[in-house]
C-alpha cells in the first residue's frame, strides 16, 4: 500500500495486518517506557544515610540528653530501717529511775532497808517499762568523795548523781506518828521519818517502813507511770511494748490533758495583751508582774523549752459580733457570760493578737478590763474571771474591784496584776503538759522530761516510717542528697535517744529526740520533694507529646519504608 505524497510515514495511522499476537506486544512495549527508571544505588545508599544519621542523632544524642536532663534523682534511703523504727522493732523504750536512799544508819542494816523495800517495790510495780531501782548513799562521804557503793556492789559516780530522780532520807524520830512522810514541794527529795524499833530485823524479808516506802515511791509515780503508759498505748509502733492496763477514767482524763496542751516545742513565745472597751486602762506594770511572778516558772523549764515573750495594749477593743452580749444576773450581782459564749469571746477580726514568731508556737494571754457599766463581768455557771483556750492561751477579766478601784483605773500597777499572772501561770503550766502530781514541782518537771523524751521519740520515728511509705509509693519524686543526711542524722540520734532512756539519762534523751524530731521533719517537708507530689506522670504526657509527636511520625514511617524496601530486595517476591 503507497503512502500519499506529502505525508510522513512516521505519522501514519498503523494499520495491524499482522497476526492476532501483534497487538499485545505492543502493549507492553508502551507500558515498560511509562515506568520510572531504576534508582542508581548511589542515590539509594545516600537517602538510606541521611534516613540513618536522623535516627543516630535521635538515639545516640537526643535521647541520652533527654534522659539526662529529665531524669530523677532519687537518693537512696535505707527504708527498712526507717520501717523498723517506725514498727518500734529497733528500740524498746524503759525508764528507769534511780531512787537514792540516804539513812544515817549501820551500812549493813541500811543495805538490808534497800534490799528489802527494792523486793516490796517491785511487788507493787505492774509496768515493766517503768522501774524504780534504790540506791544507798553513804552520808559522810558525800560532800567529798567522787563514788559512792550502791547495795548490790556496783559504783555511784558522781557524774550519776544528776541523773537521780529522788533523794529518800530517812529521819529517826521519837514522838508523833511513824511512818510518815513529807515530800520538799522546791526539791526532789522525800523525808521519811521513822523511829528505831521499825526497822527491819537481820533475818526479816520485810518490815512495815520497808512496806511503807514502797507505797510511797509508788503513789509519787503513779501518774508518771499512767502517762507513759497511755503513750505506750496510743502510739503506732509502740504498742508492741509490754505496758499497764488503765481504767476507763484514767485514760480518758489523759486524752483530755493531751488535747488540751500544746505540742512539743523547743520555743514557746508568749504574748500577754492587755483589751479594753474604753480608753482606760492605758498603761500596766507588766514588766515588773512578769519578773516577778512568772519569770521564776519559766526559769523552771529551761531544762525542757525556752521562752521568748512580749505584749501589747489595744484600747477601745469591743466583743465578737457573734456572741450574746453579757447579761446581768440578780443573783450574783454581776454582768455574765455564758459559757457557750467563751469561745466567741475573742474577736479575732479587731483585735491584733500577736501572730506566730518564728519556729514556735504562740501562747497568747488576754486580760480583759471590761467597762464599768459592765462590772463585775463573770462567768455565769461556775462564777469565775478566767478560763483556758484549749492549744491557744488564756482569758482572764480583771474588773475594776479586783484591782481594788471604785472606777476603771487608768493604771494597772503590778500589786493589781498579781490575780491575772497566778492564772495565767496554771493556765501555762496545763498548756506545757505538766503533770498536776506530785506536789514537789521538780519531780513534775522531771517527769515531763521523760515523757516529752518519749513522745519526741515515737514522733520521728513515725516520721521516718511515713518517709520510706512515701519513697515507696511515689517513684516519681525527686530525693536530694540533703533528705538522705537528715535520715541518717534522725536515725542516729533516735539511737542515741533510745540508748539514753535506757541509761537513765533522760535530759540527754530528751536533746537527742528534739535533734531527732527537726530532722525528720526537715527530710519529710523538703520543698523539691513535696512540690513534685503533685505533678503526675500524666502532665508529663500532655506536655511531650505535642513536640514529639510531629518529629517521630515522619522518622518512624521513613524507617518503615525503607525496611520494606530492604526486606523486598533481600526476599523478592516470586512470579507465579
Amino acid at each position: 500500500m503507497s503512502t500519499p505524497e506529502g505525508v510522513d510515514a512516521s505519522s501514519a495511522p498503523v494499520t495491524s495486518s499482522d497476526g492476532p499476537g501483534s497487538s499485545s506486544t505492543r502493549h507492553g512495549a508502551a507500558t515498560s517506557r511509562r515506568q520510572p527508571p531504576p534508582e542508581p544505588k548511589d542515590s539509594l545508599w545516600l537517602r538510606r544515610a541521611v534516613i540513618l544519621s536522623f535516627w543516630l542523632v535521635v538515639v545516640v544524642l537526643g535521647l541520652p540528653v533527654w534522659w539526662k536532663t529529665t531524669a530523677i534523682y532519687r537518693a537512696e534511703l535505707p527504708l527498712q530501717t526507717m520501717t523498723d523504727w517506725a514498727d518500734g522493732k529497733i528500740c524498746k523504750p524503759v525508764f528507769p529511775l534511780r531512787i537514792a536512799v540516804e539513812a544515817p544508819i549501820a551500812q549493813q542494816d541500811a543495805q538490808h532497808l534497800v534490799r528489802t523495800t527494792q523486793h516490796a517495790l517491785d511487788d507493787l510495780n505492774d509496768f515493766s517499762a517503768h522501774h524504780l531501782r534504790l540506791m544507798l548513799l553513804d552520808p559522810p562521804l558525800a560532800p567529798n568523795a567522787s563514788q559512792q557503793v550502791v547495795p548490790d556492789g556496783s559504783i555511784l559516780e558522781e557524774n550519776d548523781k544528776e541523773n537521780i530522780a529522788l533523794l529518800v532520807r530517812l529521819v529517826s524520830v521519837e514522838t508523833g506518828t511513824t511512818p510518815r512522810s513529807r515530800l520538799q514541794p522546791y526539791s526532789p527529795t522525800l523525808d521519811v521519818y521513822y523511829t528505831a524499833n521499825q526497822l527491819p530485823s537481820p533475818s526479816s524479808t520485810g518490815s512495815p517502813l520497808a512496806t511503807f516506802i514502797a507505797h510511797e515511791l509508788h503513789k509519787i509515780f503513779a501518774e508518771e507511770q499512767a502517762r507513759l503508759a497511755y503513750l505506750l498505748s496510743t502510739t503506732s509502733g509502740a504498742r508492741t511494748a509490754k505496758s499497764k492496763s488503765l481504767s476507763a477514767e484514767t485514760a480518758a482524763e489523759l486524752e483530755r490533758q493531751s488535747t488540751r496542751a500544746l505540742k512539743y516545742a523547743p520555743t514557746y513565745h508568749l504574748t500577754f495583751s492587755l483589751f479594753s472597751p474604753t480608753y482606760l486602762p492605758s498603761a500596766w506594770e507588766i514588766e515588773e508582774a512578769l519578773q516577778d511572778y512568772l519569770s521564776p516558772l519559766l526559769d523552771s523549764f529551761r531544762s525542757i523549752s525556752n521562752f521568748t515573750v512580749d505584749t501589747q495594749v489595744q484600747l477601745y477593743s469591743t466583743f465578737s459580733p457573734s456572741m450574746r452580749q453579757p447579761e446581768y444576773d440578780d443573783v450574783l450581782k454581776a454582768w455574765t457570760l455564758r459559757k457557750e459564749d467563751l469561745s466567741g469571746f475573742i474577736n479575732a477580726a479587731e483585735w491584733p493578737l500577736s501572730p506566730s514568731i518564728g519556729a514556735g508556737p504562740t501562747v497568747n494571754f488576754a486580760l480583759y478590763v471590761p467597762d464599768q457599766a459592765q462590772s463585775p463581768l463573770l462567768v455565769k455557771e461556775n462564777g469565775g474571771n478566767s478560763w483556758l483556750v484549749p492549744q491557744w492561751g488564756g482569758i482572764f477579766i480583771l474588773n475594776p474591784a479586783d484591782a481594788h478601784e471604785d472606777s476603771t483605773p487608768s493604771f494597772l500597777a503590778k500589786d493589781a496584776l498579781a490575780p491575772a499572772m497566778h492564772a495565767f501561770s496554771d493556765q501555762l503550766v496545763s498548756l506545757l503538759g505538766l503533770p498536776q502530781s506530785p506536789a514537789s514541782l521538780p519531780l513534775r518537771l522531771s517527769t515531763l522530761t521523760r515523757v516529752r523524751a518519749a513522745s519526741l521519740l515515737f514522733s520521728a520515728s513515725s516520721t521516718l516510717g511515713a518517709l520510706a511509705r512515701l519513697y515507696r509509693a511515689l517513684p516519681s519524686i525527686p530525693v536530694p542528697d540533703m533528705v538522705a543526711q537528715s535520715v541518717d542524722l534522725t536515725a542516729a540520734h533516735l539511737q542515741h535517744a533510745c540508748d539514753s532512756l535506757r541509761e537513765g539519762r533522760f535530759q540527754g534523751a530528751l536533746e537527742h529526740a528534739r535533734i531527732a524530731e527537726g530532722e525528720a521533719e526537715k527530710a519529710f517537708f523538703e520543698r523539691s520533694m513535696v512540690g513534685q507530689v503533685y505533678f503526675p506522670d500524666e502532665h508529663k504526657v500532655a506536655v511531650y507529646l505535642p513536640l514529639l509527636g510531629p518529629v517521630a511520625v515522619p522518622l518512624i514511617m521513613a524507617g518503615l519504608k525503607e525496611l520494606k524496601s530492604m526486606t523486598g530486595s533481600i526476599f523478592p517476591k516470586r512470579s507465579p
